[in-house]
């Protein structure tokens, strides 16, 4: 498990205390929104969990050895996580792509102690996810478990949920806490829609499932916000399985994800922006730029409109929309609510193939290969980062300016737009903080 620095549970003891007040009577049990065991006298959650933690699983990728081993170089393990069988009569296994990242062969533990090799079926980086197959004459002889998927889109702050994994070198783990919050982003340059929960998670956990009460899956565990250490500080994320089936179905299909645009440039809302425009909000989506002939510009969307809500969910800042345009079909009709010198207005963007272009430019804006730049006091300066993109697998952050391309001077949005709009490898000598830092971008 990650620990994003770029980016307690709910206590049993009031569960022990406050719902016998509930349940004097046997009868009285039966009705407490807190299932009862009465052969045991407790209440609990096993049977609904008991169900689904067989489906849990160890993942173990093995990578090149560095040296010699008996004259031979054989694979060795390089990094271990965890994952949810979702397809029982085929084998399928979903987990994080950080997880699988570099491996050339891969395992998978049981509950039981059995071990099976995986191949694997394709990887999304910009959602962090990855999907594996367990290798067998007939997996549907295997006598596999598998977990119920529900819908994410109904949970609420509140919600009880459960982490399952293997952590820290433990055998599988359950850990308990509630929903903290819907909607997370912001947390780094990958399409980010997450689940919150203070269920307790850590190193180990990724891409294991995060569950409901009933045992459903509701996620997938990918990452936590560490004080230091990165240790588990009550705050972890999880991929909402509304994103996570949308990109399991494409990675079974054709082994990638195939993801549509709109044509708009999207930046994040924030105090000084919201300032520049007179705004009296700090969440939202800002368009910086509109690609002529685009759908955005089809729409009547202009730069400078604050997208606030898209298909009727509120927009926290550009991964929120990010994340809907993502997950859309090519010739979805997206419902957009947007801000324009104060007045709302409406409109409905369509989801297009992306353009055969490397390169956009607009006005004040160019974005190519998945970084957005602007024209700042300082130079040119990126201000997004398209997640799953060549700039973010290169390590183009949100801040950089970019002073020279190929070791040529870059002064101004055209000669950006020329250098990078062409293929074949650049090396960005770009400063961030103050530092300079080169990235390769293929």
């Amino acid at each position: 498990m990650r620990s994003i620095i770029r980016a307690g549970g709910l206590s049993v003891l009031a569960l022990v205390v406050a719902v016998p007040l509930l349940a004097a009577t046997p009868a009285a049990a039966q009705q407490s929104p807190v299932p009862f065991d009465a052969q045991r006298g407790v209440f609990t959650f096993a049977t609904g969990l008991e169900r689904a933690l067989p489906a849990v699983v160890q993942v173990t990728t093995l990578g090149q050895s560095e040296g010699p081993s008996s004259g031979e170089n054989e694979p060795r393990p390089i990094s271990s996580g965890s994952g949810a069988i979702i397809d029982a009569r085929e084998g399928i296994v979903v987990t994080n792509n950080h997880v699988v990242e570099g491996g050339r062969k891969f395992t998978v533990d049981m509950t039981d102690g059995r071990i099976f090799d995986a191949v694997l079926i394709g990887t999304d980086k910009a959602t962090d996810l990855a999907v594996l197959k367990i290798e067998a004459p007939s997996v549907s002889g295997l006598g596999l478990s598998q977990i119920e998927v529900v819908n994410s889109d109904a949970l609420r702050t509140g919600d009880l949920a459960f982490a399952v994994g293997y952590p820290l070198g433990l055998d599988q783990t359950l850990t308990m806490g509630v929903i903290s919050g819907m909607g997370r982003s912001g947390m780094g340059d990958r399409i980010e829609d997450y689940i919150q929960t203070d269920a307790a998670v850590n190193s180990g956990n990724s891409g294991g499932p995060l569950l409901d009460s009933r045992g459903r899956l509701i996620g997938i565990n990918t990452s936590i916000l560490s004080g230091g250490g990165g240790g588990n500080d009550g705050i972890a994320f999880a991929v909402p399985s509304r994103i996570l089936m949308y990109v399991v179905a494409q990675l079974r299909e054709s082994g990638e994800v195939k993801r549509g645009t709109t044509g708009a440039i999207f930046g994040s809302l924030n105090a000084q922006r919201s300032r520049d425009l007179g705004l009296g909000i700090v969440r939202g989506a800002v368009i910086e730029d509109v690609a002529p002939g685009s759908s955005a510009e089809a729409a009547g969307l202009q730069r400078g409109d604050v997208i606030t809500r898209i298909q009727n969910r509120p927009v926290s800042n550009a991964g929120t929309v990010a994340a809907t345009i993502g997950i859309a079909e090519r010739g979805t009709r997206l419902d957009v609510v947007y801000l324009r010198e104060g007045h709302e207005g409406r409109t409905t963007l369509t989801v297009e193939t992306p353009s055969e272009r490397t390169s956009i430019t607009g006005a004040d804006v160019v974005m190519a290969r998945g970084a957005s730049v602007r024209l700042a006091s300082e130079g040119l300066q990126v201000f997004a980062v398209e997640g799953g993109s060549a700039a973010a697998a290169a390590g183009l952050q949100a801040g950089d300016l970019i002073p020279l391309i190929d070791d040529t001077p870059i002064t101004g949005l055209d000669a950006l737009a020329a250098s990078l709009g062409g293929e074949g490898r650049r090396v960005l000598s770009v400063v961030r903080g103050g530092e300079p830092v080169e990235i390769i971008l293929p």
